[in-house]
């Protein structure tokens, strides 16, 4: 059996205040293409479909589409679940209604977790499609107050999901999780609270052929090459410079054992850091991808930005040399807290003052208005 395996779409992101739509429309036609080509048996996305609980009108309908084309140009069945950036119960909503012989969406965690069960030539493959939840959800939902941590939550889920595969069927697991011993980035929400544990030990996936995880923006297996991040497939910040992404093709033949091949994604626009000083930087080819520019001039130049924004279009950053922390200072500080998303801060503010989520003309004020203040006024 043949599953192509990504995750962490984030539609509706912007980077630095600037649009993603045609970015994420290219991947998505990619995604698209590669099952049609591949000739994926299941197409996996395993959690944060779009950036936030409330998104873009335009991203639904994006996505919208994107099923649509998959459900008519291809033959592969759809496996997805609910990541901690998506609203649970929207995700469900998909499944209303849905061909469950080739659909299997997971919004919101339940106690009688049901797999999708396909066939091969060599039998049953099941896959269980575990949706993110925090553990309030998942203490109401399994009756257990015990439930501390992302890996309580977990184990509960898996725990439930077993006893719902037959006997000697391949299994195959579906996670939004962040897994010990995995490479994370600057752009990811932490899984828990402040201080909190939100790693799951690799072991609690024990019993599983694969395992498409979500929610870390690398490609990476943890341990074993069958615990896989397929990672997100665009950057989102400049920590991912240079990245390669990838969605990956997944074989599983009869005993369970699994071959895997990276498909690179073409994005639109990459993302690099640019370093130099301001007269060469004017000489280079101009580009529109996501540029951070760090400067090596001795002295302030006039208008940097500015100037540089006539090659590079999207430069979203600019700093000087002399100014950059050294390395061992910048490394304690990404181990810290990570600050949230602006934008995410907003919109979680407004919800909690009126009980309303952020609307589409309230995020064209606030995205540029927060792009003007992150480049010291300089407009786009």
């Amino acid at each position: 059996m043949r599953i192509l395996h990504t995750a962490d779409l984030h539609l509706g992101r912007q980077f630095n205040g600037i649009p993603l739509d045609e970015d994420h429309q290219a991947i998505l036609d990619q995604i698209v293409h590669a099952a049609v080509d591949l000739r994926a048996d299941v197409l996996i996305i395993a959690g944060d479909i779009f950036d936030r609980a409330a998104p873009p009108a335009a991203a639904v309908r994006q996505f919208n589409a994107f099923l649509s084309r998959i459900a008519a140009e291809t033959s592969a069945a759809v496996a997805l679940i609910a990541g901690n950036h998506d609203s649970g119960d929207r995700i469900a909503s998909m499944s209303i209604m849905t061909d469950a012989r080739r659909a299997l969406i997971r919004g919101v965690v339940s106690a009688d977790e049901k797999p999708l069960l396909l066939t091969d030539a060599h039998g049953i493959v099941a896959f269980s499609g575990l949706p993110f939840s925090y553990e309030f959800a998942a203490r109401e939902c399994f009756a257990d107050e015990t439930m501390q941590t992302p890996e309580d939550v977990i184990a509960a889920q898996i725990a439930s999901a077993r006893r719902n595969v037959p006997e000697g069927a391949r299994w195959v697991i579906v996670a939004h999780a962040f897994v010990a011993g995995a490479d994370g980035s600057d752009s990811e929400r932490p899984l828990a609270r402040v201080g909190g544990v939100e790693t799951v030990r690799p072991d609690v996936f024990e019993g599983a052929h694969y395992v498409a995880l979500g929610h870390l923006h690398r490609p990476q297996f943890v341990g074993v090459p069958h615990l896989r991040y397929s990672g997100s497939p665009l950057a989102f910040g400049f920590d991912e410079a240079d990245a390669a992404k990838s969605m990956s093709l997944v074989e599983i033949d009869a005993t369970g054992k699994t071959t895997i091949e990276n498909i690179p994604f073409k994005p639109l626009r990459g993302v690099r850091i640019l370093t130099g000083k301001h007269a060469e930087l004017l000489l280079a080819e101009p580009s529109e991808d996501f540029v951070k520019v760090v400067l090596t001039d001795e002295t302030p130049v006039i208008d940097a930005m500015k100037r540089l924004r006539a090659m590079f279009p999207n430069a979203c950053d600019l700093t000087y040399q002399r100014e950059e922390r050294a390395p061992e200072i910048k490394s304690l500080a990404r181990s810290g807290t990570k600050v949230a998303d602006p934008i995410g801060v907003i919109g979680d503010f407004l919800n909690f003052i009126r009980n309303e989520p952020m609307t589409d003309s309230e995020l064209a004020i606030v995205a540029p208005a927060l792009h003007l203040a992150q480049n010291g006024g300089e407009a786009a």
